[in-house]
């Protein structure tokens, strides 16, 4: 059970990066969407920052989705392992 526990929690890190990867992109302004890295990126955390994204109120302009996916994949992260 530990075994398959570690590696939840290893695909959970690598999903955290990837995360962090799109937000990182998010911040430079001139970004080829045609990259296959840009589109894997993309394609990899929309289905779960659109859901989130949508329930939020309007923010002005600010996306607080990723920041709550962080926090929930830090939160399932921890529980796994207490």
């Amino acid at each position: 059970m530990s075994q398959i526990l570690l590696v939840v929690f290893w695909a959970l890190q690598i999903y955290q990066l990837i995360l962090l990867g799109r937000v990182l992109l998010s911040w430079i302004p001139n970004v080829d969407y045609s990259n296959p890295i840009v589109q894997f990126l993309y394609q990899a955390t929309e289905p779960v920052l659109a859901p989130i994204r949508n329930a939020l109120p309007p923010m002005g302009g600010l996306d607080l989705s990723p920041l709550i996916v962080f926090f929930g994949l830090s939160i399932l992260s921890r529980f796994l392992f207490m």
